[in-house]
């Protein structure tokens, strides 16, 4: 074990907290989700047990509470270059995370959140970014500590720094793309508080060793994400590196302390390791329409990661009733030391202990598997020369020795993941896994990944899933090589075996149907949702969103990301018509703000922190979840009625033996469990599970509902006809049209630079202004150009101002200045749109790249808009369907039956007026189309 012994060194702590921001909802729609009270807490306390552990020097910790990002940077800089021994950079604030997952990124003071074809975060900073600068210090090791949501998909970046991690650990307070509990704001943050309270016992502590007892008494005290699994902290780091974080005997807090917890009744101070009850009022970030991840990493832990914690330990200050005062953290009596005494001795002595169990542990894993092998050999012996005996009891209650049960992983669908795993729950301790004796024969884990990540995994990449690479790591991006697969779809399995590569080490067996079936859903606010039963079924999706635009002009539909949940991706094939409309188009109808949400859970718990969203949103989700994925935090909700498209595929989920090639040590064992649980699973045990959750019966007349008694909320019971499963190719061919359909795009802008504008040129409500803002939704992979609309003779009604390419923002801004300028000439919008319309079917012609086309004008010449301009104009938008957004400067242009409005809803644009923000408004219609800079 290469434990670094600090003390002694130029060390440095950079905590960093940001508890207060600039930009938060509701009141600014791009802000991050609110406040975090409970951040302030952390750094108070923190910087308290650091300066009393020994490693830092009071002049060595730097605390900076809500910086901007320039502040940080600047911060973080410094902390790098001066330090020589340990550095500690500590983060706590909003994480946010792009739709690839691929990077974590730190939000500061400033943070917005900007909507755009893929989320970028202004006055955030990616996590590369901040290991760049760390992994460059001169310090000998880094120890990174992340109390943020989405803390988790930190690990991959660490783990892309292949040649530079040597020296770095990473701490992160949860698993990747999950959302966590900051708590009530007086008290720290659950993962925070116990950080401190673990770093505040008396003698020395390791990171190794901190981590142990984190994993422990977060269990322990029954933490969970916001999704309801098991909130894990995570490790990272290249194994036997370990680093002491406090070497120096600790007194306790004192009463005047500027902790939050009060002192006992009986006036000596409380300990540090005494338990906070455990909250769940604030979430410390909420998935919002923006940040949130699609596509889920690795829910395994990546190489170098510390494996889970043991369940059967109590760490100090566990709250157990049986436990010494000294193990709770309360007061061994006046003036005596927690700990104190034979009793406290004992403790101590087991503590010591254990850690040299969990020591010999790591050294153990950390072994070559042939050296495992025989150090295994070895011990065996050794303990039964002794009379111990030669393998492990697990006791359940008698005198009955029980073996370890072997373990079997389930692989599911997102979206299926907490039934699925409910359901593993309940037949763990069922009668069908138990023997005669009472010991358990099975154990399994459930793990969700990104549904088009576990096809592509299980299709072409089962060799780098048991011999990972860098370029292809199936372990990391989607978890452990299952024995059981539950995908959502029938139709996954086929896609997996056509054309599968001849070096495929995991032949599957499904099962011949599927075990239950949920229709997607077109779940309406009640206030806008159908009244007939007849508009409700049997009519294809298109038609449904028609008439829901038709109910309210301002209505929206979401759908979850198609590339992480089937449930999405089937809801695509409905929205695409059969393939037959422009993925381009038809993505135009659900006009999204941002990276869709990851899931259809998260998407339905999402809404109803913004109200006025809630009510005229309507959602694109499996059924079953309007029973059972309803249960947010969040008690006030639009109730919500389903109606049924007849031409979106249902759910089918289907069991899966998964096997793999030269994994048959215990091939006949393995077989068996899997037998077991899968006659559970489909049977009627496993069955009660998914009724509760709200499933149908896999087959029969109308799919009939499990539970009769209780449908849920807006569901009916008999929507007769509905849609049975997918076609594989299907699936395929709309999954790669809605890549290309949300690739980098085109935007050509048109400013309106006639001699009239001139009262509404200058500043950032100006034509040129209003341009230069709607740039940061535009990325360096997006073309964009626009022209200076103006003349009415010749043979262009334009200038070239910026030409049609890639470009930075900032030269982009420099050009619009310094080139745009008011003409003594009128304008022609009915000659501009009909070249740009044509310009941008010249460009589209090879791809279904998202494109865009947006006029600014004052209407001074609509005129030139009427009669045969206007229908000529009319004819060739629906006819290219290149949508145009008519951004007017003026008011009522966009009332119904003016030209701006009807040359917008031809083209499937949007118009906006002076009675819009059009600040925002362009930006984000912009951002739809682009990659987002900003």
């Amino acid at each position: 074990m290469n434990r670094f012994d600090p003390r002694g060194r130029v060390n440095r702590a950079l905590l960093v907290g940001v508890s207060d921001y600039d930009h938060t909802k509701p009141a600014e729609p791009d802000g991050v989700p609110g406040d975090l009270p409970a951040v302030g807490h952390n750094l108070t306390l923190l910087e308290e047990v650091l300066r009393r552990g020994g490693v830092f020097d009071p002049g060595q910790i730097t605390v900076r509470r809500s910086p901007s990002l320039d502040e940080f940077s600047e911060e973080l800089r410094t902390a790098a270059r001066l330090t020589e021994g340990l550095l500690l950079c500590y983060f706590a604030g909003h994480g946010a995370v792009p739709s690839a997952g691929n990077e974590l990124f730190l939000q500061m003071r400033n943070a917005r959140v900007v909507a755009g074809g893929r989320a970028v975060f202004p006055g955030a900073d990616a996590f590369t970014a901040v290991l760049t600068e760390l992994a460059g210090s001169r310090a000998e090791r880094v120890v990174v500590i992340l109390d943020c949501c989405y803390a988790g998909n930190a690990a991959k970046v660490w783990h892309d720094f292949a040649d530079r991690r040597q020296k770095i650990l990473l701490l992160m307070s949860v698993q990747a793309n999950r959302l966590i509990d900051s708590g009530d704001g007086t008290s720290p943050t659950p993962f925070t508080d116990a950080l401190v309270r673990l770093l505040g016992a008396d003698g020395e502590s390791s990171l190794l060793e901190l981590f142990d007892r984190l994993r422990d008494r977060m269990s322990l005290a029954g933490r969970t994400t916001t999704l309801g699994d098991p909130w894990e902290p995570q490790l990272a780091g290249e194994p036997g590196t370990d680093v002491l974080l406090t070497g120096a005997p600790l007194s306790p807090l004192s009463a005047s302390s500027r902790s939050p917890v009060s002192s006992s009744a009986s006036g000596a101070a409380p300990s540090a390791a005494l338990v906070s009850p455990p909250s769940s009022t604030q979430s410390s970030e909420q998935p919002g329409p923006g940040p949130e991840a699609s596509e889920q990493p690795p829910r395994a832990e990546p190489p170098g990661s510390e494996p889970g914690g043991r369940p059967g330990s109590a760490p100090p200050g566990s709250g157990r009733p049986d436990a010494e005062p000294s193990e709770r953290g309360e007061p061994s009596g006046p003036g005596r030391p927690p700990g104190s005494g034979a009793r406290g001795s004992l403790v101590a002595a087991l503590r010591a202990v254990r850690g040299r169990v969990h020591a010999a542990g790591r050294w153990f894993r950390g072994l070559r598997p042939r050296v495992r092998a025989a150090v295994s050999a070895l011990i065996v012996l050794a303990l039964g020369a002794l009379g111990i005996g030669c393998y492990v009891l697990i006791a359940p209650g008698d005198d009955h020795p029980c073996a370890p049960p072997l373990e079997l992983r389930v692989l599911t669908d997102p979206d299926l993941e907490p039934t699925v795993r409910a359901a593993a729950d309940a037949y763990l301790t069922s009668d069908a896994n138990t023997t005669g004796h009472g010991c358990r024969r099975t154990g399994i884990t459930v793990y969700g990944a990104g549904a088009a990540a576990a096809v592509n995994a299980l299709h072409q990449q089962t060799d780098p899933w048991q011999a990972p690479r860098e370029d292809a790591d199936p372990q990391r991006d989607v978890g452990p090589q299952p024995d059981v697969w539950i995908p959502a779809s029938v139709a996954d399995v086929p896609r997996v075996n056509t054309d599968r590569p001849n070096r495929s080490f995991a032949p599957l067996e499904p099962e011949a149907g599927p075990f239950v079936y949920s229709p997607v859903v077109l779940a309406v606010p009640q206030n806008t949702a159908a009244d007939a039963l007849a508009d409700r079924v049997g009519r294809p999706l298109s038609q449904l969103v028609d008439a829901l635009k038709k109910q309210d002009a301002n209505a929206e539909v979401r759908r979850p990301d198609p590339e992480f949940t089937d449930s999405a991706l089937l809801a695509t094939v409905g929205l695409y018509g059969g393939g037959d409309d422009d993925p381009r188009t038809a993505e135009g109808r659900i006009r999204p703000t941002g990276p869709p949400a990851p899931t259809s859970a998260e998407l339905l718990c999402t809404l109803p922190a913004d109200h006025a969203a809630d009510g005229r949103t309507a959602v694109l989700v499996p059924e079953f979840l309007l029973k059972s994925g309803v249960g947010c935090a969040r008690t006030t909700r639009v109730r919500r009625i389903a109606e049924y498209p007849s031409d979106v595929p249902g759910l089918t989920p289907t069991f899966v033996r998964v096997r793999w090639e030269g994994a048959d040590r215990d091939a006949s064992v393995r077989d068996d469990a899997v037998r077991r649980f899968h006659d559970w699973l489909t049977g009627e045990p496993g069955r009660a599970t998914f009724e509760k959750a709200g499933f149908r019966q896999a087959s029969g007349p109308g799919h009939a509902l499990l539970d009769q008694d209780d449908p849920g909320e807006g569901v009916l019971r008999d929507p007769s006809p509905l849609p049975g499963p997918a076609e594989p190719g299907v699936m395929d061919t709309v999954l790669e049209r809605y890549r290309s359909a949300n690739g980098p795009g085109r935007v050509l802008y048109l400013l309106d630079s006639s001699g009239s504008m001139n009262a509404q040129w200058r500043g950032p409500s100006g034509g040129p202004g209003l341009l230069k803002q709607s740039l940061g939704g535009l990325g360096v992979q997006d073309e964009y150009g626009v022209w200076s609309v103006y003349g009415t003779s010749g043979a262009r009604p334009y200038g070239t101002l910026l030409p049609f390419t890639h470009h930075r923002r900032a030269d982009a801004e420099r050009v619009v200045d310094g080139g745009a300028r008011v003409r003594d000439a009128e304008a022609d919008p009915h000659a501009a749109l009909l070249a740009a319309l044509d310009e941008m079917r010249r460009r589209g012609t090879d791809d279904a790249r998202p494109q865009l086309i947006v006029y600014i004008t004052d209407d001074e010449d609509d005129n030139r808009l009427a009669g045969g301009n206007l229908d000529e104009v009319l004819t060739r938008a629906r006819r290219l369907k290149v949508p145009v957004d008519m951004v007017s400067l003026a008011g009522g242009s966009c009332d119904e039956g003016r030209p701006d409005a009807l040359i917008a809803e031809a083209s499937g644009g949007r118009c906006l007026d002076a009675g819009d923000d059009l600040g925002t408004g362009l930006h984000d219609e912009v951002a739809r189309a682009g990659t987002g800079e900003d």
